[in-house]
């Protein structure tokens, strides 16, 4: 079985986005494509799946915790170029994945548990390194999106100082600002990584007495921290890059440059 590669395709959009300078026309467009392009040559996988975040349609962590990703305003440019990333990566002869309720992350996860072999999975998202396994490396830019490195158990226990499944539950405990969830009250990375090494899990921790006062809305953080591996996911399958296709796309939408590097890809 060959190796998947899983694009978090809103991080890198983003990334693109903020790096190009905005006089360049669909900058995000340009980035994420320079950026597919490397990711495939540099990896050689034989597929390669990007998931997408629906942003019209709440999903359910922002059901269930309203302060959830709050004040988050994108500029309607990146939007607009949103809505077309996902059918470029189709004419590259790519698996796109966008669904309602769903988030980039959880199609990441649904891949992770669907694909049977190895998996790389590029993202900045460091919620993503609870996937990470014997067989699955997150791909982690380091220099906007030329340099990645590349993060296995070994690096999560490193950085976090808990096992990768643990993740969730470090997550619920000392809080993630960029989502705005709080975590139990004074409690930072280092107390929530010792709590979780004393106790195994967040459920355990809660059931031997801590955080009585705030046992419910912990459990509610992990359930957002955790990625759904129930999104539903196109078919995967052995790819050939379609260039000439994307070469075509790229064109229509006035990319001359893009186009034609695309174009002389074998």
């Amino acid at each position: 079985m060959s190796t998947l590669l899983v694009v978090d395709g809103d991080s890198f959009a983003h990334r693109a986005y903020h790096a190009l300078p905005k006089s360049i026309r669909l900058n995000a467009v340009v980035g994420f494509t320079n950026m597919l392009v490397r990711l495939w040559e540099a990896e050689q996988p034989g597929a390669v799946l990007v998931g997408w975040d629906t942003l019209s349609v709440p999903t359910y962590r922002h059901e269930a915790f309203e302060a959830y990703q709050s004040g988050r305003v994108f500029e309607e440019s990146l939007l607009e170029q949103l809505e077309i990333l996902p059918d470029l990566v189709r004419a590259c002869g790519f698996a796109a994945a966008k669904a309602d309720g769903y988030e980039a992350d959880d199609f990441l996860a649904a891949a992770a548990r669907t694909w049977p072999g190895d998996m790389l999975v590029a993202t900045s998202d460091r919620d993503a390194f609870q996937l990470v396994s014997d067989r699955v490396t997150i791909l982690q830019p380091a220099r906007g999106v030329s340099e990645l490195v590349r993060i296995g158990p070994a690096e999560v226990r490193e950085r976090y100082g808990v096992e990768p499944e643990q993740v969730p539950d470090l997550i619920a405990l000392r809080g993630d600002p960029s989502d705005k969830l709080p975590g139990a009250r004074g409690v930072g990375p280092k107390k929530a990584a010792e709590l979780l090494r004393e106790y195994g899990t967040l459920e355990r921790a809660l059931a031997a007495g801590r955080f009585a006062a705030e046992a419910e809305d912990l459990r509610l953080y992990r359930r957002i921290a955790a990625m759904d591996a129930s999104a539903p996911l196109p078919p995967l399958e052995e790819q050939s890059p379609t260039w000439a296709e994307a070469s075509s796309f790229l064109k229509r939408l006035g990319l001359d440059g893009p186009a034609k590097r695309l174009a002389s890809l074998p």
